[in-house]
């Protein structure tokens, strides 16, 4: 597959932002990251080759494709743009080389199922972000299915080894809630002798159940409670097929809440998926008091629905966020604050501890840089009050940490400023969305790019 180096271009490293927000009109936004994974691990498994629609070829999802590369799987683009992925049949090679997923935890976390029931040892790395992430969460289930882990440099964190092989099924209470988590036990099982059974403390995203039934993979769910069908060290015998990826909810977020909290502002996103385990954002924008109107277009076989969203802004008022909301909306809880701080009153967010284990501190992240902005935030233990509205009347200098959420979601709250915004470390943007800076000029804010 043709892409470029990691050397090849010299990225910007900061972005100087003037706020705009006269734009509206529509926008449609890249691939969605989650099904985007998943479904290039589920073209390798099957035999034949497999046509994506959507891919997105961001940086997370292509370090996916290189991974599933050293395995022998091929991949290439076609004259449509459309990727064709020819699996192995579930039989993969043992990689030559360690596999890298940068500043992937999903990419990661779901190989490591993959790599479990394949009977060599693998290597599994990524960037120094990714490297501060748990990896216990997987690593205790798996070594009960029978896989071993080896943490040359520190304990349950990347870089590891998996040495895999035939595994056993598993009936497993997952102690976080957890898609990707979920996932990685989902697809080790599917090289498991038996049946496992995955047991949730609460509803996740559900991508990879969904894209297993396409595949006619047996899977039942039952309430909280997720059984596959284990078809031994070979796998499931499975055919290629046509997948379509629609446009990345979380991706649209950032769109979303930026119109929200505009009063008479309209923005309508086309071809975004809406999975319903995907979009509590709209809830929450909604008990704010956003207008907010959905329509599906998809048809009702299709894997994942899809359709517009069309935002109308208001005057947004403060709200609480927790509780069974939260696994799905954990990767907009950054914006959920940025709307915070924009609207009257006070917003409240709890039960989010796993913002702790992302990219960055997620909590710390976004209380550090929304208090430079003059935000009144607050840092709870699993969570953040801030109080609003804010006025951006000031130049800021804010920091991403390397976060692309935290990026992203700085850049919409400094849509709203009348000074210019400083945002340092922006590349982490790449890992998601590359064109969103481009996007958020064509929203009217000016972008001018600095290089280090």
């Amino acid at each position: 597959m043709s892409r470029p180096s990691k050397t090849q271009t010299e990225r910007p490293t900061d972005a100087l932002i003037t706020g705009g927000q006269s734009a509206c009109g529509a926008l449609e936004v890249p691939g969605d990251k989650s099904i985007s994974h998943r479904v290039a691990i589920f073209s390798s498994i099957a035999s034949g080759t497999s046509s994506i629609s959507g891919f997105l070829q961001a940086e997370d999802c292509i370090n996916t494709l290189r991974a599933l590369e050293a395995l022998g799987v091929e991949t290439f683009i076609d004259g449509d743009g459309e990727l064709q992925i020819t699996g192995t049949g579930g039989r993969f090679f043992e990689p030559a080389f360690p596999l890298d997923f940068g500043n992937s935890g999903t990419g990661l976390r779901l190989m490591a199922g993959l790599l479990a029931g394949q009977p060599f040892q693998s290597e599994l790395g990524g960037d120094e972000s990714l490297s501060s992430r748990p990896m216990d969460r997987i690593r205790g289930p798996l070594e009960l299915m029978g896989a071993s882990f080896e943490f040359p440099h520190a304990d349950n964190c990347a870089p590891f080894r998996v040495q895999g092989g035939t595994l056993n099924s598993i009936d497993y209470r997952v102690p976080v809630a957890s898609a990707q988590v979920k996932s990685c036990l989902l697809i080790a099982g599917l090289f498991a002798d038996g049946e496992s059974i995955i047991h949730e403390p609460r509803r996740t995203r559900d991508h990879t159940e969904r894209l297993l039934r396409v595949l006619d993979v047996p899977i039942k769910v039952d309430g909280l409670s997720i059984t596959v069908d284990g078809f031994g060290e070979d796998g499931p015998d499975v055919e290629a097929t046509e997948w379509y990826v629609p446009g990345d909810f979380s991706s649209a977020a950032n769109w979303i809440v930026s119109a929200a909290a505009c009063e008479g502002k309209k923005l309508n996103i086309e071809n975004v998926g809406l999975n319903p385990r995907r979009t509590a954002i709209l809830d929450v924008l909604e008990r704010m008091g956003a207008e907010i109107e959905v329509e599906v277009i998809s048809e009702s076989d299709v894997a994942e629905p899809y359709g517009d969203i069309k935002v109308r802004g208001t005057n947004l008022k403060g709200t609480e966020v927790g509780g069974n909301e939260i696994p799905n909306l954990i990767d907009e809880l950054p914006l959920v604050a940025v709307a915070g701080v924009l609207a009257e009153g006070e917003t409240v967010i709890r039960d989010a501890a796993e913002l702790r284990v992302k990219e960055s501190d997620r909590i710390s992240s976004m209380v550090r840089n929304l208090k430079k902005f003059g935000a009144d935030a607050e840092e709870l233990e699993d969570g953040l009050i801030v109080r609003g509205p804010l006025k951006l009347n000031k130049k800021v200098t804010v920091d991403s940490v390397g976060d692309h959420r935290v990026a992203m979601a700085m850049a919409i709250l400094g849509s709203y400023g009348e000074k210019p915004v400083l945002i340092k470390n922006i590349a982490c943007t790449e890992t998601s969305y590359p064109g969103f800076w481009g996007d958020l000029r064509h929203q009217g804010v000016s972008v001018e790019f600095v290089s280090k």
